[in-house]
């Protein structure tokens, strides 16, 4: 996938719905107003927003078959990619968990705005938040991967897919994990970026 056009093209086969895609527009418009305030996301990278941020976490999608039961963003931040996921598919139960105030109160304005009456933001520390059993996990740029399992564990299950963005860093931050996480979770390559990778697995791993 190589810039803006093949992107949103990607966005809309993929969604394949003319009300997301107003959604997605509205978002980026939000994403690009809103970092004139609080810097959510690099200047740069709002020039290339539908490849580097809308379909970036839109790919997730394609590895998840069905219509999971509840989605669980870590560290949400900007809102990649939880909250464009939450727009892509507004009937699915998704938890948007981000500590930083500002950055809460934000996502929640926007899931406001867009009418996003199942994607519920929780301004807590991750480790403050109650127990939901998710379907699927995903994070972008939260924490170290020994880390996001010691804090995310006790969220997943058997079925539990894992979805986590790890640009070019995945495949060296998945090889420095002892054998049984290994054996659960596997890279693959980002639609957008072709040096960079996804660690996607399933289970309940056990944390370190």
């Amino acid at each position: 996938m190589e810039g803006e056009e093949q992107a949103r093209a990607y966005c809309e086969r993929l969604t394949a719905s003319e009300a997301t895609i107003a959604r997605l527009e509205a978002f980026a418009v939000r994403l690009k107003d809103e970092n004139t305030r609080q810097n959510l996301v690099s200047s740069a990278s709002l020039e290339q927003v539908w490849q580097r941020h809308i379909a970036d976490s839109l790919q997730l999608l394609e590895h998840v078959p069905g219509e999971p039961n509840t989605w669980l963003d870590l560290g949400t931040g900007a809102g990649p990619p939880g909250l464009v996921v939450a727009i892509a598919r507004p009937d699915m139960p998704m938890y948007l968990i981000e500590s930083r105030k500002r950055r809460a109160e934000w996502l929640q304005s926007v899931c406001d705005e867009l009418g996003l009456s199942r994607c519920v933001v929780l301004a807590n520390r991750l480790e403050d938040v109650d127990r939901i059993a998710a379907g699927v996990i995903s994070a972008r740029a939260f924490a170290p991967l020994d880390r996001l399992f010691r804090l995310s564990t006790r969220f997943s299950t058997p079925e539990t897919i894992w979805l986590l963005p790890k640009g070019r860093s995945a495949q060296i931050e998945l090889a420095d994990q002892p054998p049984e996480i290994q054996c659960m979770f596997h890279v693959e390559p980002s639609l957008t970026d072709p040096q960079a990778g996804i660690i996607v697995g399933r289970g309940a791993p056990v944390s370190r």
